[in-house]
């Protein structure tokens, strides 16, 4: 099985690592000719992870997103969800057939307010069938640095799935699978947004009490998001799980994937989302945080589309729509910190 990999950030080099640790072969797209250079005389790459030094002999690398599509049988999108429309523009619709395209994007795409399947199918005919999920909760720094962790599989197609998470399965990280592909993707998008307010409350000097609450409502507030638009199967405490590894796991909304990935990435200090929050709670305007950020984060933009969405759906969604109005609509980050202590049950 030859992997692509489209995307050359922290979690896109991160990736990369497991794969080639494996033995597996990576057709490997990366930003831009001096990345490509670089990483070829050095094994590093000069932006991200610096540290993890690369295995070229099982590395291809290239510039060109369709030479990886034409090359590879699974193709990996590690790129923000911002940029994934233009990865696949221009490449034709036969190009795709009989690959597998295996999503480890963390956002929905803006303007057209879609996951990633769902552009696939409408651009592509690509078919669900022949997609799948990787989501966390799984901080590509640890990785680096070959600390635990966990990572989790979805897709339809279950033998498919399983043998992607036998693929990327190594010591120091434990790998499961479910078929909640829509589920797991809902929840990685709101977490982002949700870690944005926990930021925002650290950077006003709310303190672990007031955090440990807000994350408990923002969990039930996703609870509801995933209900009203047909996820099943968010119950806690039913689930079953399959006696060898990579363990299949039904979904269960306690599980890694969902509560799991909302906790640490409201706590973590790797979080970039947490670390965006952090600096509007402490007064940075939103422009002003983007910029020395440095780094894309999801939630920024994805409160908007859960917004956007959110105008067709009615859901009750108090805290998402707060964080929304302090990024998007001016409303102080202390006053809305304000209106959410209001609704904190």
């Amino acid at each position: 099985m030859r992997y692509g990999m489209i995307g050359s950030g922290s979690w896109g080099t991160a990736l990369v690592k497991i794969l080639t640790e494996a033995g597996h072969p990576v057709d490997w797209c990366v930003r831009s000719d001096r990345v490509q250079s670089y990483i070829q005389s050095t094994s590093h790459n000069p932006q991200y992870l610096r540290s993890v030094s690369l295995d070229l002999r099982q590395v291809s690398l290239t510039t060109t997103a369709a030479d990886v599509v034409e090359r590879s049988d699974v193709i990996v999108v590690a790129v923000p969800s911002a940029y994934v429309e233009a990865v696949f523009t221009g490449l034709d619709a036969g190009s795709l057939r009989r690959r597998q395209v295996l999503s480890a994007v963390k956002g929905i795409l803006p303007y057209k307010n879609v996951l990633l399947n769902e552009l696939l199918a409408d651009h592509y005919g690509f078919p669900l069938q022949q997609y799948h999920t990787v989501m966390g909760p799984c901080h590509a720094e640890e990785v680096a640095e070959e600390k635990l962790s966990y990572l989790t599989f979805s897709g339809l197609d279950e033998v498919a799935t399983g043998a992607l998470a036998v693929a990327f399965r190594r010591p120091y990280l434990n790998t499961v699978y479910n078929t909640d592909v829509y589920g797991v993707q809902y929840a990685a998008v709101l977490k982002n947004i949700y870690a944005l307010g926990a930021g925002m409350a650290h950077g006003l000097e709310y303190g672990d009490n007031f955090l440990s609450v807000f994350i408990a409502n923002a969990a039930d507030e996703t609870a509801v998001f995933l209900r009203r638009v047909g996820i099943p199967n968010i119950e806690m405490g039913v689930h079953a799980l399959s006696a060898e590894p990579p363990h299949h796991k039904s979904p269960n909304y306690a599980a890694s994937v969902y509560l799991g990935d909302l906790l640490v990435t409201c706590y973590s200090l790797h979080s970039r989302n947490r670390m965006f929050g952090h600096m509007i709670g402490k007064g940075y305007s939103v422009q002003a945080a983007r910029l020395e950020l440095g780094m894309v984060a999801e939630g920024y933009t994805a409160s908007r589309c859960i917004h956007e969405i959110n105008l067709r759906l009615f859901i009750d969604l108090p805290i998402a729509e707060t964080i929304y109005q302090i990024l998007w609509q001016g409303l102080s980050a202390e006053e809305g910190m304000h209106r959410v202590e209001g609704i904190l049950l």
